[in-house]
């Protein structure tokens, strides 16, 4: 990766130690799209920990505040402040991208707080704005896309981790699940997974070249299924898949294009 530049480095390093399973789909991508993916997953990074590095909500707040200044100076086009993320990442967004980004940081206000979800609209809007903002971003970014189906491919990917992360986040004083009984986690995956059927039943009004945004989907599926039989699973932090099964999955992915 020492073609990349500095800042594209740095941004690979910070994403593969914050964020694995986004790195390795990044990994599995054409060279021309890690150039976009890169520096849009490692602002994920950046701003999806910034709730959890101090005790202090105000802290918190100016660190996302931070994000969001940043933000504004790449969607109006000016001077925008050097940093190894912000400054890759003003090269491949849009107003609109940034509009998009700024959602996803509004969203992680959550994490700061030990509020729970108000009802299941804020649930998932919170899914949406957050791995569904991220994977539209970085899909546009790459070529043309249906917005609605990038969202659910979004949305479902966003279902899977949250379930993954449950214990860590009960573990940590957050209030995740607005009903954590069985009927409310199979509920859930079940979303999941019909969004991502409908996701791909439009995968022909994503281009070619946006295709490498959704490969961050791949272990969705499997992770909703699992969770949707065996809710149960989700306390005993027991949905995480298979390694040899899950990189050959990415790797078919890869190959052919059918995330």
């Amino acid at each position: 990766m020492s073609d990349l530049g500095d800042d594209l480095t740095g941004c690979a390093e910070l994403l593969r130690r914050g964020d694995p399973d986004r790195f390795r789909a990044a990994m599995a991508a054409p060279v021309a799209a890690r150039r976009v993916l890169f520096p849009i997953y490692a602002f994920n990074v950046e701003v999806s920990r910034a709730p959890w590095m101090t005790q202090e909500s105000i802290i918190a707040e100016m660190r996302l505040q931070w994000w969001r200044d940043a933000l504004e100076e790449i969607a109006e086009g000016g001077k925008v402040r050097r940093h190894e993320v912000v400054t890759p990442l003003a090269e491949v967004l849009d107003a609109k991208g940034a509009a998009l980004l700024d959602a996803l940081i509004v969203s992680r206000q959550w994490d700061i707080y030990r509020d729970p979800f108000e009802d299941e609209a804020h649930l998932t809007r919170y899914l949406e704005h957050t791995s569904g903002n991220l994977m539209l971003v970085a899909a546009r970014a790459l070529g043309q896309v249906d917005a609605a189906a990038v969202m659910d491919a979004g949305y479902a990917t966003g279902v899977a981790g949250w379930l993954r992360a449950i214990p860590a986040l009960e573990e940590a004083g957050r209030v995740p699940l607005l009903d954590g009984r069985p009927e409310g986690i199979r509920a859930l995956a079940q979303d999941g997974l019909r969004r991502l059927a409908a996701a791909r039943a439009r995968r022909s009004d994503i281009s070619a070249d946006a295709r490498p945004a959704l490969l961050a989907a791949w272990q969705a599926e499997g992770v909703l299924k699992r969770a949707a039989a065996q809710p149960r699973l989700v306390a005993d932090a027991g949905l995480e898949p298979s390694p040899i099964r899950s990189s050959l999955g990415l790797m078919a992915r890869s190959l052919t294009g059918r995330w």
